[in-house]
């Protein structure tokens, strides 16, 4: 009997066990690829995060260095004005000790000198703990008021023009005619003339310690109350050479006409303009460059003095007018306070008891 021919199978179990194989060893490859990449995802995305934070601390770095450099260049500053403060107050200590050890005084005397010399030296040495005062002068008024003016009192160079000529020794034209032949010692306590004089001590209170500043005073024409300074700033920290200037501002007796554009033109004679102005003045001027041949001027003619001299004002700086009215002069308070409001300055005609 033939015998039957053996069948093929292509699913044997042979064939399934090597299938499985394959299957198992694939399997296996894929897994070790698959975590090979994720391993290497996971530690850039932990070096991107620790570069960010290290960026982060460099910029927050860079900020704290720009506001220490800010604060060294505030201490430095003031250290300087500290220094030039304290210089000229040694300079002084030096000097009454040898004015103190040349000559033979009596007791008193010598006890007084001491004094002094102790106050000079505790001075000294509030101003190298402490700075200097922001304040470059004191000034109270009464009962320790604080007026508020609405001037705008800033500025790296102050001009303050004062009028002196003879219209500031009243408010009524009698009056000025009666004053101007009188005595110095009248003139000088002429009510008007003295509440100018203390708005320029007020003014000057306000200044800035960093800030310089010039005084003139101004009739026919402009001049600056220290001798030989025209043209020069003045440093507001220096209070000696600033008490200087107030005390030949006491001096100056009120007298002659008004010429406002010799006034303005002083703020061209400047290296560096001034950057705030202060005019303080009674009214319209009543002269040009040159002396009016009548001996009166119209209102109208006052006017155009005015327009002119406001013409020669450097541009961009601002006008501050502090007005004390006069009797017979109008037009002035209008004329003055659109000055003030078109320079972006201010205007004041203050009450008689100010400041």
């Amino acid at each position: 009997m033939p015998r039957k021919r053996r069948q093929f199978n292509t699913f044997s179990l042979s064939f399934l066990d090597i299938m499985a194989c394959g299957f198992g060893a694939v399997t296996l490859l894929f897994l070790i690829l698959k975590h090979e990449p994720s391993t290497a995802s996971v530690s850039d995305a932990g070096k991107l995060l620790e570069a960010a934070l290290l960026q982060d601390d460099i910029s927050d770095g860079e900020r704290q260095r720009s506001l220490v450099r800010n604060s060294l260049d505030a201490v430095e500053e003031k250290l300087v004005t500290t220094q030039g403060l304290s210089d000229r107050v040694l300079d002084d200590i030096k000097q009454s000790r040898r004015e103190l050890s040349s000559q033979s005084e009596p007791a008193q005397e010598i006890a007084l000198l001491r004094k002094q010399l102790e106050s000079l030296e505790q001075e000294t040495a509030e101003l190298q703990e402490a700075g200097a005062s922001q304040d470059v002068r004191q000034f109270v008024g009464d009962g320790e008021r604080q007026y508020l003016t609405g001037l705008k009192l800033g500025g790296k160079r102050v001009l303050i023009l004062v009028d002196a000529s003879a219209s500031m020794l009243a408010e009524t034209i009698i009056n000025v005619l009666r004053r101007r032949n009188m005595s110095v010692a009248i003139k000088r306590q002429s009510p008007k003339w003295k509440r100018t004089l203390r708005t320029v001590e007020w003014l000057v209170a306000q200044l800035p310690a960093h800030s310089q500043y010039q005084l003139y005073t101004f009739n026919t024409e402009a001049r600056p109350v220290i001798n030989n300074s025209h043209g020069q700033w003045q440093d507001a920290a220096d209070n000696i050479t600033l008490d200087t200037a107030i005390t030949q501002l006491y001096k100056t007796l009120p007298e002659g006409g008004t010429s406002l554009i010799k006034a303005f033109a002083v703020a061209n004679d400047f290296t560096q303009r001034p950057d705030n102005i202060f005019l303080l003045t009674d009214g319209l001027p009543t002269q040009g460059e040159n002396t009016p041949s009548k001996n009166t001027v119209s209102g109208k003619a006052r006017a155009k003095l005015f327009e002119s001299a406001t013409a020669t004002l450097p541009r961009g700086v601002p006008v501050n007018i502090i007005l004390f009215p006069m009797e017979g002069d109008p037009e002035a308070a209008a004329l003055f306070w659109k000055l003030g409001l078109f320079s972006k300055g201010a205007f004041l005609s203050p009450s008689r008891d100010w400041p």
